[in-house]
């Protein structure tokens, strides 16, 4: 068993507990440095599987679209709640076939679908190969499920597989 078995997490740890404390006396490093050791020992079994980026640079790439997805997203849900009666929004289920297949990067297609406004990910088929999803408002005549999979799934196998 190694004391640090995952050193960013825990140098991340280390770093909010500083920040959150507002000072670095002695005594509040020592205290965040056990918290930065413990919190990732006693979480290990959580995390089964080593997660390995292919190309990790393209992790701001993801990061700036999911940013302008969550800002366009949230004009757009407000403004067909706002206008609900003349101009109703067209929800929709959506199925969208999957070629991701390694927990990480369902997670993060996971986590994309619960901070963008609108979007909802109701269920992952038992052979990870079909996604069940709710989607606020699909304009008329768009795939959503192939925006959605040129959009997000194609980026994260190009960072996780």
């Amino acid at each position: 068993m190694k004391l640090l078995p995952a050193p960013l997490l825990s140098l991340s740890l280390l770093a909010l507990w500083v920040m959150l404390q507002g000072s670095v006396d002695p005594g509040t490093v020592m205290l965040g440095a056990l918290v930065a050791i413990m919190v990732p020992l006693m979480t290990q079994t959580l995390r089964p599987t080593r997660v390995r980026m292919r190309r990790p640079g393209k992790v701001l790439l993801l990061i700036g679209r999911v940013f302008v997805d969550v800002i366009r997203s949230n004009f757009e849900v407000a403004w067909h709640v706002w206008f609900f009666r003349s101009h109703p929004p067209r929800t929709q289920w959506v199925v969208i076939p999957l070629q991701l297949r390694t927990p990480a990067a369902l997670a993060a297609l996971s986590a994309i679908a619960a901070i963008v406004p609108g979007t909802v990910w109701s269920e992952l088929s038992m052979d990870r190969s079909r996604l069940l999803f709710h989607v606020f408002h699909v304009p008329e005549g768009q795939d959503f499920a192939a925006w959605y999979k040129e959009r997000y799934e194609v980026l994260l196998m190009e960072i996780f597989e």
